[in-house]
């Protein structure tokens, strides 16, 4: 017979669930920057351009970079977050 979950187990399943959703989001994002702006979606990136260098180019060497930069701080923000809304905060 299958005991029920304690309140305890409940909150952590709640926690994992919710940080892989978010880290599934990031990746996702990720890989659509890296792959898909630079390589697959380059030729129909380049009609526009940045700076005088065709989009999917500046894409491939600057653009996914600081973009990788605003998803570091982005999934900082945001596990902090879900730290406090699960009461996993950081004591100070």
């Amino acid at each position: 017979m299958k005991q029920p979950k304690s309140s305890i187990q409940q909150k952590n399943n709640s926690y994992w669930h919710a940080s892989l959703k978010l880290l599934t989001t990031i990746l996702a994002i990720w890989f659509l920057v890296s792959f898909g702006c630079g390589i697959l979606f380059k030729d129909f990136l380049d009609i526009y351009s940045v700076g005088g260098a065709p989009l999917g180019f500046w894409m491939a060497q600057q653009g996914s970079i600081l973009c990788f930069i605003g998803l570091l701080i982005a999934y900082s923000f945001w596990m902090n977050r879900l730290d406090e809304q699960h009461g996993y905060e950081e004591e100070e």
